[in-house]
């Protein structure tokens, strides 16, 4: 029994070294400012993700030169997200190693995954186990994850923007510390596959603007009934020449629907624009006791 159990454990233990040999190649390091130090992931020739919330405009990053030694090169961030926490940097130089990246298909809790971060001159490997997988999640700064993925346990420090590869070192996500609150979480390959593009293209993410502020309002049994919900966005204020303003949203207005999507508080108003930059959408509104629809055309604003 002894010798069939050491051999499926030497075969495990030459799997993920293989695994960490393949998917450091497009590890980095990012310098990230009074003697702080990250992660990165090698996206292209001369581009590199890391996690914005750590990541300087301008900074250095760290890659493995011909002779095998760390070689730092000048990094300049074009665009980043706070919402998926994504921020991408162009590298001097090129020459980078892409990652392999994957969907999570048939990923399942309790699969074994391993974190990377180069937060010194090599490459770290922190084994552990997909612990949640989830549906598509709103975060606390506006963007969305198409799948939830963490791992069993807090990610090292100086792991941030770095990946959790499988296996076979496809990356399965980046990882983030700051996202949200007391969770370390995976940004999937689908939700970077999305962000970054539009990082690359335009700096930020393209999001409909409105141009109202609102309050959140809990609503009469009356005009809870009208609105299909007991909660709604209140209009506080109306940008001059915004949008809202042209469709005739006025201060006072209770928002309770944008294209379909129920609105029940600013966040979910947020949320309910964001997938619409530049489109002619439905608002609905209650005003005065009675139910109104409004056709208004959203701004694109990264």
């Amino acid at each position: 029994m002894a010798q069939p159990a050491q051999n499926v454990f030497h075969a495990l233990d030459q799997a993920l070294a293989a695994a960490v040999a393949t998917a450091g190649r497009s590890v980095v390091h990012v310098s990230r400012g009074h003697g702080h130090a990250g992660t990165g992931i090698v996206w292209a020739d001369d581009l590199v993700i890391s996690s914005s919330f750590h990541t300087p405009d301008r900074t250095q990053v760290g890659v493995t030169g011909a002779d095998g030694e760390l070689e730092r090169r000048d990094a300049e961030v074009i665009g980043r997200d706070p919402g998926t926490d994504v921020a991408v940097l162009r590298v001097a130089g090129g020459g980078l190693a892409p990652a392999t990246f994957r969907d999570l298909g048939e990923l399942a809790v309790g699969n074994l995954a391993l974190a990377l971060g180069r937060p010194g001159r090599s490459v770290r490997a922190s084994l552990r186990a997909i612990g949640v997988l989830g549906p598509e999640v709103r975060t606390p700064h506006g963007g969305t994850l198409e799948r939830y993925v963490e791992s069993d346990r807090q990610i090292p420090r100086g792991f941030a923007g770095g990946p959790l590869v499988d296996a076979d070192g496809a990356v399965i996500g980046m990882n983030t510390r700051t996202l949200v609150r007391g969770e370390d979480l995976a940004i999937p390959a689908v939700t970077l596959r999305r962000v970054v593009p539009e990082l690359i293209a335009h700096g930020g993410i393209r999001r409909g603007y409105l141009g109202v502020g609102a309050y959140p309002a809990q609503l009469p049994a009356a005009l809870a009934q009208l609105a299909g919900g007991d909660r709604a966005a209140l209009v506080a204020n109306v940008d001059d020449g915004a949008p809202a303003a042209a469709a005739g949203v006025i201060v006072g207005d209770l928002i309770v629907e944008v294209a379909g999507a129920a609105v029940r508080d600013p966040d979910s108003l947020r949320a309910a624009l964001a997938g619409h930059p530049g489109e002619t959408v439905e608002l609905t509104v209650l005003r005065g006791g009675a139910r109104l629809v409004l056709s208004v055309t959203l701004e694109s604003r990264a």
